[in-house]
């Protein structure tokens, strides 16, 4: 599908020279106007927990009145849910899904019991953070703050994703468990941050769904998410390539028999 381009090619040379620096780093931005331009935050259609925000601060020059200026724009990226397959079934994840269920692979076990077999083989290098996983988010029910530990160990554990087990019966689960937890600690205002190469991963299947649903280009949205690129990955430009962390780990591909 042929995609509209982010600006004009004198308008996209300065943004791909403006950068972004998240977490209170700053970075100069020449294109001053482009980037007041932004709205602080986007219209949003649905709920705001439904997306992850990355607040992108920028710091540009005011020639004529000699000083900078700091402002922050916000960058929501909708949360796109794995979709469940019908061949192989991916009963679990559909059923975890359609009750809005964390995956706990714990107590997959001893629900489907027919997996046990295939997931302690997968699973047998890993488990013991499954098991950490598993009390961490019985913990969370009493302490929400333990959420955000349980979403750096998703991050963690999504870095051995696909296993057998994941491609022959689990599916895209670690996905889902990722938006989750993005929506739970959204609800309960529990502050957190995820790793750049997560980011990266929410926009790339935010874009693969805006281009198959065929959904109307928004431009603040590619600005702010080609800056984020431009300033995570400095060394690959403006655009994440196949070959890049987490689309490598979740690629739907990868899923897809």
């Amino acid at each position: 599908m042929h995609r509209k381009e982010l600006a004009s090619p004198g308008e996209l040379k300065r943004l791909q020279r403006a950068g972004v620096k998240m977490h209170g780093q700053k970075v100069v931005a020449d294109d001053v106007n482009k980037l007041k331009s932004l709205s602080v935050t986007p219209q949003l259609e649905g709920e705001f927990s439904d997306h992850y925000i990355e607040p992108v601060r920028i710091e540009y020059y005011i020639p004529k009145e000699s000083r900078f200026v700091t402002e922050t724009r916000y960058l929501y990226v909708p949360l796109i849910d794995p979709e469940p397959r019908t061949d192989p079934d991916d009963a679990v994840l559909r059923d975890h899904i359609e009750a809005e269920k964390f995956v706990d692979l714990l107590q997959v076990l001893g629900d489907y019991p027919q997996f046990t077999t295939l997931i302690l083989d997968s699973y047998h290098e890993t488990f013991h953070m499954y098991e950490s996983l598993s009390r961490t988010m019985k913990d969370a029910r009493s302490d929400p703050e333990k959420y955000r530990t349980a979403l750096y160990m998703v991050e963690t554990l999504g870095q051995h994703e696909p296993t057998l087990a994941a491609l022959e019966a689990l599916g895209e689960f670690q996905s889902w468990n990722l938006n989750w937890l993005i929506r739970t600690m959204n609800e309960r205002g529990i502050e957190f941050a995820c790793a750049d190469y997560t980011i990266s991963y929410l926009i790339k299947r935010r874009n693969e769904y805006w281009e198959q649903s065929a959904m109307p280009f928004d431009e603040r949205f590619e600005i702010l998410a080609s800056l984020f690129f431009d300033q995570a990955f400095p060394n690959r430009g403006l655009h994440i390539g196949e070959e890049d962390y987490f689309f490598d780990i979740f690629d739907k591909k990868n899923f897809i028999s």
